[in-house]
């Protein structure tokens, strides 16, 4: 006997993936986009896509649900994570000065991942409001080769910075899945 879920999918087809791809809102019909900040964009919505997909279904104690001790990682903490990392990205673009924390200090985003409704809710409000306030602000810079901030980052390395926290938590979110329920695939 094991506490350890039945593997499962909800694809039919093929059975190794998350759903069948006639009903994978990921895929799209036709050509890839042109050019390569359209590439870059289509790229960081899929996989914000896919960290969406991988917390469906899920009440607020699967979400909050802890990976492998000493870690505080839960798929809850990784919505929260990925808001204060949205959030520090703006301040990246700007001179200004740092816009606040949104979830306090170090790792907070994580240890403070419990398994309420409310903070449920919350974490999903705050990724929306971030993930669209670093989108409008790179908006303003539609130029891949320009250097923005203080640091003066490319707006191309600022994208595929995004791109690449995005991908290895999506990474993160397939194990924690996978030991929520079983859940498994693409």
């Amino acid at each position: 006997m094991t506490d350890q879920p039945a593997r499962w999918t909800q694809a039919t087809v093929y059975p190794d993936m998350w759903v069948d791809p006639d009903d994978d809102p990921r895929n799209s019909e036709g050509v890839s986009p042109d050019g390569e900040l359209a590439t870059l964009q289509d790229f960081l919505t899929g996989y914000r896509m896919t960290l969406r997909m991988k917390c469906e279904g899920l009440n607020a104690e699967q979400l909050a649900r802890r990976s492998v001790p000493p870690s505080a990682m839960s798929l809850l903490g990784l919505l929260r994570h990925l808001a204060e990392v949205e959030r520090d990205w703006r301040n990246w673009i700007t001179d200004g000065d740092p816009l606040p924390k949104l979830y306090g200090e170090r790792d907070a985003d994580f240890d403070g991942a419990v398994a309420e409704q409310a903070e449920v809710d919350a974490a999903y409000a705050h990724l929306e409001r971030e993930q669209a306030a670093t989108d409008a602000a790179l908006a303003a810079h539609p130029d891949l080769g320009e250097r923005v901030g203080k640091e003066g980052i490319a707006v191309r390395e600022l994208m595929v910075h995004r791109i690449e926290e995005y991908a290895r938590h999506c990474g993160h979110a397939d194990l924690l899945r996978e030991c929520v329920d079983g859940r498994v695939g693409q």
